[in-house]
């Protein structure tokens, strides 16, 4: 291959009527199966509960979950069997990518908690390096009388 790899994106559809932890359960168990069958996870999410575009199985909601993993292409086949078999997946697809890898994303809570001091500490720049401008149209009126007088002479 070329100096970019290849990977794999599954997304999955789960029915919106599974306990919390039962999805826990299910996106462990894929995890696993893709591991087992000799693919390399890059990064796990659970994207949540959202709307169909359009009615699966008399469900117009769907809990998405998306999986980006690397391998031979070999155990793609292998882990889409296992999803069709399993009545809780409603929808799945997989797509190869090309392109670099992707950067696994970090917890959400201290990702979150330096978005903040970041914005904390570019507000207090901002304020530091903005200048300071007075209104005073007193001067400035009389400043436009005389040129237009000095103009007119």
């Amino acid at each position: 291959m070329n100096d970019q790899q290849s990977y794999y994106e599954t997304m999955y559809i789960l029915r919106p009527d599974i306990a919390e932890d039962e999805v826990t359960n299910h996106i462990e168990k894929y995890n696993k199966l893709l591991q087992e069958f000799g693919g390399t996870i890059l990064d796990s999410q659970m994207r949540g509960k959202r709307r169909l575009a359009y009615q699966i199985a008399k469900h117009r909601e769907g809990i998405y979950v998306q999986l980006s993993h690397q391998g031979d292409g070999q155990h793609i086949f292998k882990i889409e069997k296992a999803m069709r078999l399993s009545e809780d997946v409603i929808r799945y697809m997989t797509v190869k990518q090309e392109g670099p890898l992707p950067t696994p994303r970090t917890s959400t809570k201290s990702s979150t908690q330096a978005d903040g001091q970041r914005n904390q500490e570019t507000k207090v720049e901002s304020k530091e390096t903005q200048p300071v401008v007075s209104a005073d149209t007193s001067n400035s009126a009389k400043g436009d009388v005389e040129t237009k007088e000095n103009a007119e002479s």
